[in-house]
């Protein structure tokens, strides 16, 4: 059976159960700071879990792409070293929210798997929770008596809190749960031992297939368990486990959702899947970080160097080291992959299609880079020329500076018969990452309830002030100190969200004044940050939203709407946004787009936003319209982001600009004023930026440019075409740059030529120690390396007076004794001219305020050479 007819069948079998199909959520996870991606099926309900949101429909079937690359759940150490782990896998689950419980869901699952799927009843096994005295939580007796209804007792199995009570963190929703495992062993292996003695013990020929959750309580940030408002089922099968059980396979590498991939990479490499346990290895790494990669960056998180665009480069460039290591690969491949993948799985998931070519380009870009950094950072490890042992500060450099993973330095290690230093590694890591937990580190106390049950109103649309309560507060602690942090019952203050920031503003209580630092969407809530406590912190408050900092946020918010629709309406409709940032200052916004904008298309998307500013089109503002009439509208909807069943949309005619947005706008059009796009880069393949302004701060930047061009019109004496006159003066100025390059390398031969008579044999080596007059440092250096080329053993010192300053130079052969080391030479004589110098073994310079010791140093550097040379 095809990994597609499993995935259909398992959300057709529960719909006819009565559950509604629930679209995948994006994998980046935006809403909750307690994870950087979904790594379980669960994450899109857990609000609804926590009894944070309503609870809208009762029963729930989904196929959920998860990633699993830190934190508690983080398998990625083991991908590829066994034959079913992975970093991003696709989760089948069913849910039931407050409705059924135990009962159903085991009888479910079995007549799933024995009845629909046909697997062998005696083959499977199950393990239910044995309780936990830390937690004071009993065993789990009803979920083994209801198993004893399809198994014999001998496959019924309890297991403590680490197998069988699955919780998401550190934090959050949790519960005792039932898995089922499968013995797929042959036959003749199954009579030497009992499967139960191998269920939970990293066999991987018996297996977990499916969890079944049931969750009951919230785990709070001081460890404490509490019941959750209701009881629900929470269940997850990898589909790539249930497809290798399926199709008869040993490792899941081996079925069809991996083969199509594994066949590219062995045409590509010219190497054989079976040639060896590590050509398998890596083109199993290779096939499972690209399925991560590729469904992150359609979903929003383009590689970078932090957070949710740093773990997406790690994925990546461990990819691309296995296939550098392993299969040879010197030049961008993995993107070619992406194409098998959308043939695979672009029916189920069809952003991954939408996406491709973006998806592509990114990933050729990276590894562009990479690769060139992995050149780069063998181009060091050659330059420093270790001896015997590695030292785990320049492999800590490798990692930091040039990206290397360690196992990468380790192989290079190996091949130039280094002993690598590997505690030594581990203690620069452990401190760089001390300082950065330090930096990074948040304390959340717990959640104080003041009036349990009232949720949020949002009332910022309508209004700016509202008067309110607290519903609940909290402390947090970090870098910065204490702060706190409110849950209002009525707020006016607009969230961070959608590219949009946080309203500014105020909550007054009586005389007293508190400062809103921040506003975060969390699990539903509207999370206000605040430096200190209103006292009484029970009375009635009123928020107030900070009016011209709304204004001005809105105007460049409307602005960013028509700013795309100019672009999709001049550059075509492919054109897709891929990021924004929207503040009171400036508006910033990230599209796809393969070239750099022309001045003449600026000025065309430029002429037409102003165009719609001046017609002051009203804004149509619809809320709680169903997600798919909007998208059947012709709604833009941004990939990446999760939509509720109900949307608001945002119209400045219909026929221009049409979205689904959550952010705050101007009524008409007309109150932005003006519209200025200011810079427009690339940020990476296939992606562009463009920085704009609007109303007050974008004619106050049209104001200082025109004063710039005046005072540079003044400066030429007003000339009628100030373009043509800075053209020339340029052209001007290059032939003048010419005419001086000629005239310094003829300065620099006339020296070297002087210089020839100069140097003088010791031993069999040669010395040069003279002071010359050269325009700059570059000049001495060339001189340097002339004689250098010249003579196969030589030791020159030069000087010249730059500017009132001392400038000496020290270069020496590698053929001479490493006793002459130019370093530790110049870090001697420096002193003398009241400076400081260094360099490498071979080559160092130096700098001092007394040119009238350049004599003396001079003196002193032949001194030490030939006590150097005798030395040897």
């Amino acid at each position: 059976m095809q990994s597609s007819a499993i995935r259909a069948q398992f959300i057709q079998f529960f719909q006819q159960k009565g559950h509604q199909h629930q679209i995948a959520a994006p994998i980046v996870n935006k809403e909750d700071p307690s994870l950087l991606f979904v790594n379980a099926g669960m994450n899109p309900f857990k609000d609804i879990i926590l009894g944070y949101q309503p609870i809208q429909t009762a029963r729930v079937v989904s196929a959920q792409p998860c990633l699993r690359v830190s934190g508690k759940h983080n398998d990625l150490e083991v991908v590829g070293v066994d034959g079913y782990h992975h970093t991003l896998f696709e989760m089948l689950g069913n849910w039931s929210f407050g409705d059924y419980f135990k009962e159903a869901a085991i009888q479910w699952a079995w007549e799933l798997l024995t009845e629909v799927y046909q697997l062998p009843k005696e083959r499977l096994y199950v393990t239910t929770f044995a309780g936990d005295p830390e937690d004071n939580l009993p065993e789990d007796k009803e979920t083994a008596a209801i198993w004893r209804n399809y198994l014999p007792p001998t496959h019924i199995l309890p297991f403590a809190k680490k197998d069988n009570f699955w919780e998401m963190g550190t934090q959050g929703p949790c519960g005792p749960c039932s898995e089922i495992h499968i013995d797929i062993r042959p036959e003749a292996t199954r009579q030497s031992i009992a499967a139960a003695q191998l269920v939970n013990q990293e066999n991987p020929q018996v297996l977990e297939v499916w969890n079944l959750v049931f969750m009951q309580y919230n785990r709070k940030n001081s460890g404490k368990l509490v019941e959750l408002p209701h009881k629900h089922i929470d269940t997850g099968m990898g589909l790539e486990r249930l497809a290798m059980v399926l199709q008869g396979k040993m490792a899941t590498y081996d079925t069809d959702i991996f083969t199509p991939l594994i066949q590219a990479i062995e045409k590509i490499s010219g190497k054989a899947y079976a040639d060896s346990t590590a050509t398998a290895a890596a083109m199993r790494v290779i096939a499972d970080h690209l399925r991560a990669v590729a469904f992150a960056i359609a979903d929003g998180a383009l590689p970078a160097a932090t957070k949710v665009g740093y773990v997406v480069r790690r994925i990546l460039r461990r990819a691309i080291r296995y296939g550098y290591s392993y299969l040879a690969i010197e030049e961008p491949f993995i993107y070619q992959l992406v194409a098998p993948l959308v043939a695979q799985m672009g029916d189920a998931y069809p952003n991954l299609r939408v996406q491709q070519t973006t998806i592509e380009e990114i990933i050729q870009t990276e590894e562009k880079a990479f690769l060139k950094t992995l050149a780069a950072g063998l181009q060091r490890l050659h330059y420093l020329n270790p001896q015997g042992t590695l030292a785990g500060k320049v492999a800590f450099e490798l990692y930091d500076s040039y990206g290397f993973p360690l196992d990468l330095t380790k192989l290079i290690a190996k091949e130039k018969n280094l002993i690598l230093d590997e505690a030594g590694f581990e203690v620069a890591l452990q401190a760089q990452q001390a300082r950065s937990q330090q930096d990074a580190a948040v304390t959340y106390g717990d959640w104080h309830q003041l009036q349990p049950g009232v949720t949020t109103r949002f009332v910022g649309y309508d209004q700016l002030t509202a008067t309110t309560s607290i519903v609940q507060w909290r402390s947090l602690t970090d870098k910065r100190g204490k702060r706190y942090q409110l849950v209002l019952a009525v707020t006016p203050f607009y969230p961070a969200g959608g590219g949009q920031v946080a309203d500014k503003g105020s909550i007054h209580c009586g005389t007293e004044s508190i400062a809103v630092l921040d506003v975060q969407k969390e699990h539903g809530l509207l999370i206000h940050t605040v430096d200190r406590l209103p006292d009484p912190i029970e009375g009635t408050l009123a928020a107030c939203v900070d009016e011209p900092s709304r204004k001005e946020t809105a105007a460049n918010h409307t602005a960013t709407h028509l700013l795309q629709a100019a672009l999709r309406a001049l550059l075509g409709k492919q054109l897709s946004q891929k990021g924004s940032l929207v503040t009171a200052s400036a508006l910033r916004f990230d599209f796809t787009h393969v070239a750099k904008l022309t001045a003449a298309q600026i000025e065309a998307i430029e002429a037409m936003v102003n165009a719609k500013i001046r017609a002051n089109i009203p804004c149509l503002e619809q809320r709680d319209l169903p997600l798919e009439t909007a998208k059947a509208r012709g709604a833009q909807a941004l990939f990446g982001e999760k939509y509720a069943a109900e949307v608001r949309v945002i119209t400045f005619d219909e026929k221009f600009s049409m979205e689904l947005c959550g952010g705050t706008h101007v009524k008409t059009t007309g109150e932005i004023g003006f519209f200025k796009i200011i810079r427009e880069t690339a940020i990476g393949s296939g992606i562009r930026r463009i920085e704009a302004l609007t109303a007050r701060n974008a004619a106050e930047f049209v104001n200082q440019e025109l004063t710039k061009l005046v005072t540079l019109s003044t400066l030429l004496r007003q000339p009628k075409d100030i373009v043509k006159v800075v053209e020339r003066l340029l052209h001007e100025k290059k032939q003048l740059e010419k005419q001086c390059q000629a005239y310094e390398t003829h300065i620099i031969q006339q020296v070297t030529q002087q210089l020839s008579v100069e140097v003088e044999q010791v031993g069999d080596a040669y010395l040069l120690i003279q002071t010359v007059i050269l325009p700059h440092l570059d000049a001495l250096r060339q001189v340097a390396f002339q004689f250098k080329a010249r003579y196969k053993k030589i030791f020159i010192v030069l000087a010249t007076e730059l500017s009132h300053k001392a400038q000496l130079l020290i270069l020496r052969s590698e053929a001479l004794a490493a006793t002459c080391n130019a370093h530790l030479l110049m870090q001697s004589i420096a002193p003398l001219i009241e400076g400081k110098g260094g360099g490498q073994p071979f080559v160092a310079t130096a700098g001092g305020s007394n040119p009238a010791a350049i004599p003396v140093a001079l003196q002193m550097a032949r001194q030490l050479f030939l006590d150097a040379s005798l030395a040897t």
